[in-house]
């Protein structure tokens, strides 16, 4: 039996939450076209029985929010999920999009990676980094070559893989590679288990992701969606959601002509979560500003799911 973590490291919309969420085979993080989409750790917990001389393995996938610099407290807060991601991890994947050129966020990423695989005090080996080119299948083969170049001139990756997370190309090699350089060890979770995250966040994160996906310029980056009430009744959940923003401006926006695009937006993720839940639900949005919350630490703290638990009535988290 092999076990272990796997950190899963990249630029903004390199295709880390699609990654995860292919290879979990379900959806555990929301995907958009919009940059700094994640903005949390979320783990997938993947299953892999014994094939062959293949030994069964449990391999828990870390994503996390794109690699960038940070300019305010929400931004902080992103990049210290990224740090924490690089700690004590048995594998370290770096994963790029092979359709857009190399340039200093690049080499600010691979330079973060390259560290943390340095061998620690009192550790014989290093941490195994493999390199994943992602989008293959947008891009012709040969131009795959000057950039698995460039990146083995800068690191000495364990092993690159070229892979299309989108449709699943390639994930099967890459799950007995890294079944092969993970250590021996228990499983951390149980079977049936596969996120540590609560079905109450990942509800948060599919209004949010709505709102990504109906609203453009500066209005998805200033938005963030907080749970004021979960009621789980026999035959429907009741759940009651504000959407925060920065600004009058952005709120009319949210809201649109005579309530349309909050409707439109509502109506969008309420279908999705009933597929999530597999139940009926009764969905309430809100709309409040909250001006320069981005930059109040104490806010964005109340960001981490766990907080958000806690102000949450009745009951409390269930795992997915």
């Amino acid at each position: 039996m092999r076990s272990g973590f796997v950190s899963i490291l990249g630029r903004p919309n390199a295709g880390k939450s699609t990654l995860l969420n292919a290879l979990a085979g379900q959806k555990l993080a929301i995907v958009t076209p919009k940059p700094q989409t994640t903005r949390n750790r979320i783990q997938a917990i993947v299953n892999v029985a014994r094939k062959g001389t293949r030994p069964a393995a449990q391999i828990v996938f870390i994503d996390t929010p794109g690699i960038h610099k940070p300019k305010n407290s929400l931004n902080r807060k992103m990049m210290h999920e990224v740090y924490d991601a690089l700690e004590g991890r048995d594998v370290l994947m770096l994963i790029v999009d092979v359709t857009q050129r190399f340039g200093p966020g690049d080499q600010f990423a691979l330079t973060l990676v390259s560290r943390a695989a340095e061998a620690k005090s009192g550790d014989a080996r290093k941490t195994p980094t493999f390199l994943l080119l992602n989008k293959i299948d947008l891009v012709e083969k040969h131009k795959l070559l000057p950039i698995i170049e460039r990146y083995s001139q800068l690191h000495a990756f364990d092993e690159i893989i070229p892979i299309s997370a989108r449709k699943a190309d390639g994930l099967d090699d890459l799950i007995d590679i890294i079944i092969r350089v993970l250590p021996t060890g228990p499983r951390y979770f149980p079977e049936e288990q596969v996120t540590d995250q609560p079905e109450r966040f990942l509800v948060a994160e599919l209004v949010r992701e709505k709102v990504l996906n109906a609203t453009s310029e500066e209005v998805p980056h200033a938005v963030t969606v907080l749970l004021d009430r979960w009621d789980e009744q026999p035959r429907r959940t009741y759940i009651a959601a504000t959407i925060y923003c920065e600004r009058a401006g952005q709120k009319a926006i949210l809201i649109g002509r005579r309530g349309e695009m909050l409707k439109k937006i509502g109506t969008e993720a309420r279908h999705e979560i009933e597929r999530v839940l597999g139940t009926s639900v009764f969905l309430e949005l809100f709309v409040k500003v909250r001006e320069h919350w981005r930059d109040s630490r104490e806010f964005v703290e109340e960001l981490d799911w766990r907080k958000q638990l806690e102000h949450m009535a009745p009951g409390g988290a269930k795992e997915r």
